[in-house]
């Protein structure tokens, strides 16, 4: 294991994150809202570690292998939800204590949108900026955004990129080289983000909200700097953007370069994930509407269709949004859409669950299984757009299915441990694990009221599903630290 360069690339990480505190300055001077020191102390903190790391071992000069570049990612992210907590700690109010301050930071990193923050008005204009600013960087993944840039640094980026990118086929490179590849996928990312901040504002939005909101959309995070959500807005133009701009979110970002660059939708209607994808949101989308019309919950049929496609969406891509809240609907509704999310959205997304790729490969495996039964002889291959499928991506699947379920059960069941009922313990720990957000019980607004240990476990439920399992869990085999 090659430490000196993990401390130097970890060094110059952590010197460009420190840039991430000037924003909310500025955003502080602008609104005067006293919560200036704070940044400016977490950014000199950021960048003094960050030089240091990077003073004491700038001459290391070597090729970065794929131990390296996922100890580098598990290690960024972890240091990241360290530093993203200091502003958090040193607000002087209100007071967040140090759980509450990592956890907050890791669920806006995560793109989780899990708050334990109870009043979001009592908190500075800076500080909710900074918030929807976590979620956004954390969105595409800032290594992403590192790869792109560290070639001018001096260091190699597909390592790192293979580490960071979600999804399980991972060596697919829009352009030959890995930081045209990155760059591409930031272009895609910020230019959609734009233009959901552009129409968040005709539609009502004042600027500091459309941009905010846009952050959180684009990221499929779900943080909002009001406790209603987008239901404090009372507006329908604001809620439809949000569905049309989460499913877009939730799709494969490589296709949508892709498409942009031959300037044509065909390449929506001909990949298969997309199409799965949409045709589970109009029929849980319907499936809901009827429900909610059986049981007479909304005065109007089309506001209970709005509810329930919005609803659907935000849940089905793991963002995390309420207008009206889901918990309280009747029977077993609530838990059917927080079911939703262990699907998640689409490979090479930004939402969380186990994501639609996999799952339609473990379907058609399912199928090709029970058509053995009939012909036991018979070879069929597993094929996705018409091209086969081959044995070390299905069984990468299978063992990620297979660990994501025992990981869900086991930190589940650690929760229970501190008393907490069921209903709130499962639904914090697929909310969590999912990067969902929004829960059932007592994690149906927020997370304030869970014991410290608690929230500590839920934590690394976000950045276990976040870096999607093996990258994490690598680092804890025997295997990974041999020569």
């Amino acid at each position: 294991m090659q430490v000196p360069l993990v401390i130097r690339i970890l060094g110059l990480l952590m010197i460009c994150f420190s840039s991430a505190n000037l924003p909310p300055i500025l955003i502080s001077l602008i609104f005067n809202d006293g919560a200036t020191r704070p940044f400016i102390f977490s950014g000199l903190i950021t960048l003094s570690v960050g030089l240091t790391l990077w003073f004491f071992t700038r001459k290391v000069n070597r090729d970065l292998r794929y131990k390296e570049g996922f100890l580098v990612v598990v290690l960024f992210w972890t240091v990241l939800g360290v530093i993203g907590a200091l502003p958090f700690l040193l607000l002087e109010s209100p007071d967040i204590r140090i759980a509450d301050a990592f956890f907050e930071s890791m669920s806006g990193l995560t793109t989780t949108g899990a708050t334990v923050i109870p009043k979001l008005s009592e908190l500075p204009a800076s500080v909710l900026f900074y918030r929807q600013q976590l979620q956004w960087m954390g969105g595409m993944g800032i290594i992403v955004l590192a790869v792109a840039i560290m070639p001018m640094l001096g260091v190699g980026g597909m390592q790192l990129f293979r580490a960071e990118t979600p999804g399980p086929m991972k060596d697919n490179k829009l352009t030959p080289r890995i930081t045209e590849t990155a760059k591409a996928l930031w272009y895609v990312y910020a230019g959609l983000t734009l233009i959901c901040a552009l129409c968040y504002f005709l539609a009502g939005m004042n600027w500091f909200d459309a941009i905010g909101h846009a952050f959180s959309t684009i990221a499929i995070g779900g943080f909002s700097p009001h406790d209603a959500s987008l239901g404090h807005f009372q507006n329908t133009r604001i809620e439809w953007i949000a569905v049309f701009f989460m499913i877009i979110a939730a799709m494969n970002f490589s296709l949508h370069f892709v498409a942009w660059k031959s300037r044509s939708l065909q390449r929506y209607l001909h990949d298969r994930e997309i199409r799965a994808f949409l045709l589970i949101v109009i029929l849980a989308s319907g499936l809901t509407y009827l429900i909610l019309v059986k049981d007479h919950v909304y005065n109007q049929n089309i506001q209970a269709f709005q509810q329930a496609v919005f609803h659907v969406v935000s849940v089905f891509t793991t963002t995390g949004y309420t207008s009206s809240g889901f918990h309280w609907w009747p029977g077993a509704l609530p838990v059917g859409l927080l079911m939703l999310s262990f699907l998640g959205g689409c490979a090479g997304s930004t939402a969380g669950g186990i994501k639609l790729l996999r799952i339609l490969l473990l379907y058609k495996q399912g199928k090709r299984e029970i058509t053995r039964l009939v012909h036991p002889r018979a070879e069929i291959s597993i094929k996705l757009g018409g091209t086969p499928v081959s044995n070390d991506v299905m069984n990468s699947v299978w063992a990620f299915f297979s660990f994501y379920i025992l990981s869900f059960i086991l930190i589940a069941l650690a929760i229970t441990a501190h008393g907490i009922d069921w209903v709130t313990a499962f639904s914090a720990t697929a909310a969590c694990l999912n990067n969902l957000g929004p829960g059932l019980g007592d994690v149906s607004l927020h997370y304030g009221n869970l014991p410290s240990t608690a929230k500590s476990i839920l934590t690394f439920a976000m950045l276990l599903g976040r870096l999607e399992l093996f990258t994490l869990l690598v680092l804890f085999t025997s295997t990974f630290w041999r020569n």
